[in-house]
């Protein structure tokens, strides 16, 4: 039986499963957080792990609920996690269109339990909360979200905002050390182009493959970075190890990421598609029906000519060995494997040789 030394929460999510196989190929023992324990998803992510190239014999799984205090773990189940010293939190609810409650069940309640449970934790190295590159910005102590956010940005980026700012309130009062990564919108592998995840930018690359991209939304200035997710899981496995301090936050993203017009150029050269010659301002697209634009109004506000500053993150990953790989070559291999897998309709299945990191 092993003795997990790393939990992860929300281990069979896109960025999850990437972590847990990361840590196992690093010799890790690792606790998966998943809901419902030892039921079809333990047997997907065991599955999934196997294809990728990591035998499951040190992995660990436990039934988790975060939306409950003590993370809904049984009696049994919580024995198991005695020597845990890293917990991970990538659990949350990632949709737009969802509903105020339901966001703050997960995404607010359930990081506040996910910190109260690690500060239980007698030998707890860290903790490392994942949140957004778009939540970061602004989110600095002292400054006030607006007066209704579920209104104005949406109850998933609204949810993702409060429960950031709750962890980096409670934390220090409860003496958990913690590690705020704020990922850029998350592609697939550097290698494959896998994802298995069609939220962010994918419903982009899906209107421009279907013809039904006219133009693209913003200006020529328009920034939406990108991290793939074996660079981001192999910076997440190095954060325990690296990060020292009380609080520490890391925005990653890889600023050699193209203007959102030359990426989606970029795509389309990949996918041997005339690129839009077009930009239709976000304001116009926010006042045009969705029916016409199909875009989101939620995903709108992730439209801006904003940059951010990397440079805590940048010195991590040079610490921990880490080399970005080339922004180009990988949004080429992903919007082929999005297409391949017809964004989402066609059965998700291994690449020779696959692995994270």
């Amino acid at each position: 039986m092993p003795t997990p030394r790393t939990l992860v929460l929300g281990a069979t999510g896109f960025i999850g499963r990437w972590l847990v196989l990361e840590l196992l190929l690093s010799g890790e023992e690792v606790a998966a957080g998943v809901r419902g324990g030892a039921s079809g998803r333990d047997g997907e992510l065991r599955r999934w792990l196997r294809e990728h190239g990591a035998p499951d014999s040190a992995l660990t799984t436990v039934a988790t609920d975060i939306t409950r205090p003590g993370l809904g773990l049984s009696p049994a189940d919580d024995a198991l996690l005695t020597d845990v010293r890293d917990v991970h939190n990538l659990a949350a609810v990632y949709r737009f269109g969802l509903g105020r409650e339901e966001a703050r069940a997960a995404n607010v309640d359930g990081a506040v339990h996910a910190l109260r449970w690690a500060a239980d934790r007698r030998g707890l190295r860290r903790l490392v909360h994942v949140s957004g590159y778009r939540v970061g910005r602004g989110q600095e102590p002292g400054r006030p979200l607006p007066r209704d956010p579920y209104r104005t940005l949406g109850a998933y980026e609204a949810s993702k905002a409060e429960g950031d700012r709750a962890v980096r309130a409670l934390a220090p009062g409860l003496g958990v050390p913690l590690t705020v990564v704020n990922p850029a919108v998350v592609i697939g592998h550097s290698r494959t182009g896998e994802s298995g995840q069609y939220i962010g930018l994918a419903p982009m690359v899906e209107q421009l493959w279907s013809g039904n991209l006219p133009a693209v939304p913003g200006s020529r200035r328009t920034f939406v970075p990108v991290v793939t997710v074996d660079h981001l899981a192999a910076f997440l496995a190095a954060v325990p190890r690296y990060d020292e301090e009380p609080l520490a936050r890391h925005t990653l993203l890889d600023p050699d990421t193209p203007p959102l017009p030359e990426l989606i150029a970029l795509v389309a050269g990949a996918l041997g598609l005339d690129a839009p010659r077009l930009t239709v301002p976000v304001a116009l697209v926010r006042r045009l029906p969705r029916a016409l634009t199909g875009a989101d109004r939620e995903s709108l506000s992730f439209l801006s000519e904003d940059r951010y500053d990397t440079a805590s993150a940048d010195r991590l990953a040079a610490a921990a060995g880490l080399v970005r790989p080339p922004v180009a070559e990988a949004l080429g291999r992903w919007a082929e494997r999005l297409v391949t897998d017809r964004f989402g309709a066609a059965p998700v299945t291994a690449t020779a040789g696959a692995t994270a990191g």
